[in-house]
């Protein structure tokens, strides 16, 4: 191997064109291909920022022609040589540096390399195991570097905007303590503290507010966060946030400083300049009309409610969900009737993985007429009234779930989405937000015999609903919106208590006991009481925003070293045994072993 000597790298594999026609110059970077035709050996070489063909041509420099007949993929090279144009029919126009080559004089091998583990290619399909294994050779592929160039831009964005606003960029602590609500935490040992765990924070939550106390009116931080949950195509068990926190506020002062970062991420990432403000939709009305607090709103095929027109029908399974204080809703995939049955029961099958016991389907045929096998049990009158509510013509399929509520709107609305994807109605390219809000403050849990927090416990009631934390706590609206893209929440926020009075209530509506808070949030509490003003904030998942925003499918595609789904690194073996006295110096049992 040899060093770079005296080398110095005077250009980038993707800044040179015919301007640079005659110049020496320095290029070093990674062996994408090499090819020898009748002699000469022509080199692509690649790095973060492009391809550059260089030639060693043995009629110029036999000596340096010599020695790339050894070179191969991937190896590390620093070339010096002078800009050509290239011949008359060599011009390649799907590369920026595609009318020049560099001539070569000189070559330093700066490191070799065995055979890649995968192909570098751009179109070369690799698992996604191969991939986190051995990431940093997958960094070298553009789609993986494009994404993180991406991903760059769009902090340095963030960052641009808030700082205008009057935003503060502050680090809040990593190790902090385990609360309760929300997902598992990840706790740590402390050496110092035997018996005792911090946890990783699922949020900087309680440091926001209190950064809102201590007078810093206006904090944001991107901040990486931490959950101990079952993942899937948009988890992480770490995973970042955009973060931020505002004080003397409402909800619409949010909304105007979050859109306005979104329009500026947007603007300085796609090129696009987004409408706003953004439309905005009531929790309710989004169960109602789609089954789901997170509404893909791109496309149709809402959600009928047809419970008032089959309570009394004669088909026994609506009926009996009616009389148990379920519901019945049905969707219109207009145009549809042409469905195999092959089509349907994969359907049904579908839907049965979201709770549905069964999935009921009506093919409106020529005349009106009613093609399914429960079309017998229902009254002229009762289809009719049907068909009006849904608009049902000729060519359309019913789809129709009886069931609890819950039940209902997860099965329907995961059923909308397939249909989506069977008719090609999500491939638009477009980006369509919607702002969700006045979500329950509160849910009961039915094993806990108690109300949990639908987002957190600080999330502050609405106003004019404050008199039902006394007569009736489940109908109380909160202060939370949710921002949602194409389907996919990508932030959610709220405004906060900062009143403890109003605090503590929140938290005896939860059961949780003065004692229990007095353990878990004493310092929040006191904070409370010690000057706190009105404040709210929102945070946004930049993996998902980063994974929308490049097309991929996955929030692994856009993050530099991801875990799997088993939250594990393929790359490092983490997570890995530790040695036996690192075990005692925690006082933790060195005997542990996995049953």
């Amino acid at each position: 191997m040899e060093s770079m000597g005296a080398l110095k790298r005077t250009h980038f594999c993707n800044d040179l064109g015919q301007a640079e026609v005659g110049e020496e110059v320095t290029l070093m970077g990674w062996v994408l291909r090499r090819r020898d035709h009748g002699g000469v050996i022509f080199i692509d070489l690649r790095d973060r920022f492009g391809i550059t063909q260089v030639v060693f041509n043995p009629e110029l420099n036999s000596e340096v022609h010599a020695k790339a007949h050894a070179v191969r993929s991937e190896w590390v090279l620093a070339v010096r040589g002078r800009v050509a144009a290239r011949p008359e029919g060599m011009v390649n126009a799907k590369l920026k540096t595609g009318e020049i080559e560099i001539m070569v004089d000189e070559l330093r091998i700066l490191n070799k390399s065995k055979t890649p583990p995968f192909p570098l290619d751009e179109d070369i399909e690799v698992s996604d195991n191969l991939r986190l294994k051995y990431r940093y050779i997958d960094m070298r592929r553009p789609q993986m570097a494009e994404a993180l160039v991406l991903r760059h831009k769009a902090c340095q964005a963030m960052r641009a905007y808030l700082n205008e606003e009057n935003f503060l960029e502050v680090e809040t602590p990593i190790l902090t303590r385990s609360t309760p609500e929300g997902a598992r935490d990840y706790l740590v040992p402390s050496r110092v503290n035997p018996g005792r765990f911090y946890a990783l924070p699922q949020s900087p939550q309680l440091f926001k507010q209190l950064l809102m106390i201590g007078g810093i009116d206006r904090y944001y931080q991107i901040v990486r966060c931490f959950r101990d949950e079952d993942l899937r195509a948009d988890r992480q068990p770490e995973f970042t946030q955009i973060d931020m926190e505002l004080s003397f506020i409402d909800e619409e002062d949010i909304y105007r400083v979050a859109e306005g970062m979104i329009r500026r991420l947007f603007k300085e990432t796609k090129g696009l300049e987004l409408t706003t403000p953004f439309n905005r939709m009531t929790y309710d009305e989004a169960m109602e009309r789609f089954g789901t607090d997170r509404p893909d709103v791109r496309f149709g095929l809402e959600l009928t409610d047809l419970t008032g027109i089959v309570e009394n029908c004669g088909f026994k399974v609506f009926r009996a969900v009616v009389e148990g204080g379920g519901m019945v809703k049905s969707i219109n995939a207009k145009g549809c009737a042409a469905f195999s049955r092959k089509d349907l029961d994969d359907l049904t099958e579908y839907a049965g993985n979201f709770g549905a016991k069964g999935l009921a389907w009506v093919k409106i045929k020529e005349d009106g007429e009613w093609q399914s096998p429960i079309a017998k049990f229902f009254t002229d009158e009762e289809r009719a009234e049907m068909a009006a509510a849904l608009g049902a013509e000729t060519g359309d399929l019913l789809f129709f779930v009886a069931d609890k509520p819950a039940v209902v709107h997860s099965a329907l609305a995961e059923l909308r989405l397939e249909l989506a994807r069977r008719l090609d109605l999500l491939a638009d390219g477009s980006f369509n937000f919607l702002w969700i809000t006045d979500f329950p403050l509160l849910e009961y849990d039915y094993n806990e015999k108690r109300h949990h927090a639908v987002h957190h416990p600080f999330t502050s009631p609405a106003e004019e609903d404050m008199a039902l934390l006394d007569s009736d706590p489940g109908r109380i609206r909160s202060r939370a919106y949710d921002l949602v893209l194409n389907g996919t929440e990508i932030g959610g926020g709220s405004i906060r208590i900062h009143q403890q009075e109003v605090q503590e209530k929140v938290f005896q509506v939860m059961g949780i006991s003065r004692e229990e808070a007095a353990d878990k949030f004493d310092f929040l509490l006191q904070a409370l009481e010690l000057g706190a003003p009105p404040h709210g904030g929102i945070a946004f998942g930049l993996d998902r925003l980063m994974m929308i925003i490049s097309g991929r499918d996955s929030i692994r595609d856009v993050i530099a070293f991801p875990k799997t789904q088993k939250a594990s690194c393929p790359m490092t073996e983490a997570p890995a045994p530790v040695a036996r006295k690192q075990l005692t110096e925690l006082s933790l049992r060195p005997d542990w072993q996995e049953t």
